[in-house]
């Protein structure tokens, strides 16, 4: 399977802005930390994701050929009042149009600076697509409502974690990541539920020489199963591997140590 259309990921990122903010309407503590990012509020965490969101409309619009401050991007920090839902959620909504308006317009391959290396709009596309699927995760869980993903949106997210813990192991000498070579071990993610049109299973090599993955069904040092939404949430960190659905079967103490290491930076 390879990387979704430019449009699939446009209309995903509309799609997560839009369950987002039925997050911040629904009365749900927006002061209130979020367990899974404890370092922020509910409203901290909406806040990180419009602005990030608006700095991606600006860098799209622009054809940006290096970083753009936080401080060049309009809106970037929010409406001025705080703990106001309404006005939260009206910035959010814009946020999301104006990222999806700037991709949809400039299309996949139009020129533009990443800090992957990969220089255009469906770079941006994809990551900010999974930027807003896991942290309306976060956003969700806080407030003690379900959570759900579409399943080829979730076997993405999964793809393109590995391939940044690829990229960091190739360009950040000091990223944890390095601290995961040594002899041979294997990790398999297993979604119990599948769909010919979705991959389900991959298999991740730690060795000497580092971090490598394929998709596939081997027998593993270590496995992770469950539901695929579940395996890419604990994947994320974002459930405990105990979280009902859940199982781990072989070295629980590699995965462990997987998860503390391949952080992205």
């Amino acid at each position: 399977m390879t990387p979704l259309t430019h449009d699939r990921y446009c209309e995903e990122i509309a799609h997560q802005v839009g369950r987002l903010r039925t997050v911040v309407t629904s009365g749900a503590d927006l002061s209130g930390t979020v367990p899974t990012t404890p370092d922020w509020s509910l409203e901290q965490l909406v806040r990180h994701l419009g602005g990030a969101l608006r700095w991606v409309d600006v860098m799209v619009r622009t054809g940006a050929e290096d970083d753009v401050p936080e401080d060049r991007v309009p809106g970037f920090d929010g409406p001025g009042a705080w703990g106001d839902p309404g006005a939260l959620d009206a910035w959010l909504a814009e946020s999301g149009e104006l990222v999806v308006g700037a991709l949809r317009e400039a299309g996949p391959d139009a020129k533009v600076w990443s800090w992957a290396g990969i220089h255009n709009a469906g770079f941006w596309a994809r990551r900010m697509t999974h930027e807003v699927t896991v942290h309306r995760a976060d956003a969700t869980l806080a407030a003690g409502l379900p959570y759900e993903v579409a399943p080829e949106i979730a076997a993405d997210a999964v793809d393109e974690w590995l391939e940044i813990v690829e990229w960091a192991q190739r360009t950040l000498p000091d990223d944890t990541v390095h601290d995961l070579r040594g002899p041979r071990r294997t990790i398999h993610l297993h979604a119990t539920e599948t769909r010919p049109e979705v991959h389900s299973e991959w298999v991740i090599e730690l060795d000497e020489e580092g971090v490598s993955w394929r998709r596939g069904h081997e027998k593993a040092t270590v496995a992770l199963r469950g539901p695929l939404t579940s395996v890419l949430l604990a994947f994320y960190r974002r459930l405990p591997l105990d979280a009902p659905g859940l199982d781990v079967l072989g070295d629980r103490k590699l995965l462990e140590s997987w998860l503390e290491r391949a952080t992205f930076g």
